[in-house]
Order: C-alpha cells, then structure tokens, then sequence
C-alpha cells in the first residue's frame, strides 16, 4: 500500500531544540496539516514558535523517548527527526538507542539534522511511498 506521509515524531537533544524548531518554522507549510508528535519540551518550543498542533508526549528522560518508540512500533508513525546532539552525552543514551532501534527495524525514515531533513520532506517519497515493515513472525 502506498501512503503519504502523515504522521512525524520531533525529538531533540536539549541544545538542539532551537535548531529543530527553526527548521519546523522554515517547513511549516509542508508540515502544515500533519499529525506532529514530540517529546515535551522540544515540542513546547515548537508549538510556540511555528503555532503548529503538536500533541506533545513526556520528556525525553521522564519516558518521552519510548512513548514515540511504542508509537512507531505500532504503525502509528511514518517519520522521525531527531535532532541529536553528537558531542554531548545524554543519561538516558539507552532509551535514545532503543527509539533509533525502532525506527529502524520499522523502516521509518530518520533524519538526525536539517540536510537529512531538507532531503526527506523534498523528497518524492514524502508523498507517496510503500514502506516494507517487518514481518510478524515469532
């Protein structure tokens, strides 16, 4: 089945939360009219900079991270941005590395900064593509 995509998750490391909201205002017309769901605070910023619906989930720390991973897990989202920050450790490193692990056996295009994210929203795809998923298999 082919699909667009509908529904995107934004997530980002604490210093990269102004850049992520940047690049949300800077698409904000292609956005417009998506289902966008984030962590709290990245998606605070992000409603109130863009004015864009953002159904904002815990923090990252506080269980965030896996609240998008359930949700990718059970077919509800089609793309995840996340804006994370290289350089910088994160205490809750496990929880980030199961929501990338996801979103990668799921076959959800990720894109970890804004080139990444110029590239997917511009792409074709992110009007119509046929996402293989894993097979349900035990």
């Amino acid at each position: 089945m082919t699909d667009p995509i509908r529904t995107i998750a934004l997530v980002a490391h604490d210093n990269r939360k102004p850049a992520l909201a940047d690049w949300v205002q800077s698409n904000r017309e292609q956005l417009n009219g998506l289902t966008l769901i984030s962590t709290g605070t990245t998606g605070g910023l992000i409603a109130e900079r863009t004015e864009l619906p953002v159904t904002r989930l815990k923090s990252g720390p506080l269980g965030g991270d896996q609240q998008i991973g359930a949700r990718i897990a059970d077919g509800e989202v089609d793309m995840l941005i996340f804006f994370w920050d290289p350089l910088e450790p994160m205490p809750h490193d496990p929880d980030i590395r199961a929501l990338l692990r996801l979103a990668t056996l799921w076959n959800i295009p990720i894109a970890s900064n804004e080139s990444t994210a110029d590239f997917l929203i511009s792409s074709p795809c992110f009007q119509a593509y046929d996402r293989a998923v894993p097979g349900l298999g035990g």
